[in-house]
């Protein structure tokens, strides 16, 4: 607020601002620091790994690591079970997990879907996040429009199980 000449002191609007904005980053970022993910118990499954499992519309937020600006949007997220299924809760704690610390878009879909590969263990994993970067909004090209980043693991590098994932995205 000083590099701006901002004087919480002399406006009334500005005279809480800074423990509001402190309150709000603790909030946000205090669990920023746990190397630890979430609990993710996998539950013991005898499929033909065959069959995907698809979650859609999964809302996160993050704030871009070089620019402490906003991005927020959904993730969609895909995975092929071989020996275990995943707590479909578990899917949003790991988003938020790694979502809930200075970010980038790219590295937050490539952990999530790491991190579903070493916690269950499945055929396949397909990430797709797709976010408005306030930083591309409000800075620089100053420009609205969605990013959209993804992340295959395991049977989804084929083109057959990539393609039954964007259909049944767009049958929802």
């Amino acid at each position: 607020m000083r590099a701006l000449r901002l004087d919480p002191a002399h406006d009334p609007e500005l005279r809480q601002t800074p423990e509001r904005a402190a309150e709000w980053y603790l909030e946000f970022f205090g669990q920023a620091d746990r190397e630890e993910e979430p609990d993710i118990v996998p539950l013991a499954h005898e499929g033909d790994g065959e069959e995907m499992i698809l979650v859609t519309g999964l809302p996160f937020y993050s704030v871009c690591a070089h620019h402490l600006l906003p991005f927020f949007g959904e993730a969609h997220v895909a995975y092929v079970p071989e020996r275990a299924l995943l707590g479909i809760g578990s899917l949003g704690r790991l988003l938020d997990h790694y979502a809930r610390r200075p970010q980038l878009q790219e590295r937050l879909t490539e952990q999530v879907a790491d991190a579903l590969v070493r916690a269950v263990h499945p055929r396949g994993v397909f990430v797709l996040l797709k976010a408005r970067q306030l930083c591309m909004e409000m800075r620089g090209a100053k420009k609205p429009g969605w990013v959209t980043t993804s992340a295959a693991r395991g049977c989804f590098r084929e083109s057959a199980w990539r393609e039954d994932f964007f259909r049944r995205l767009g049958e929802r």
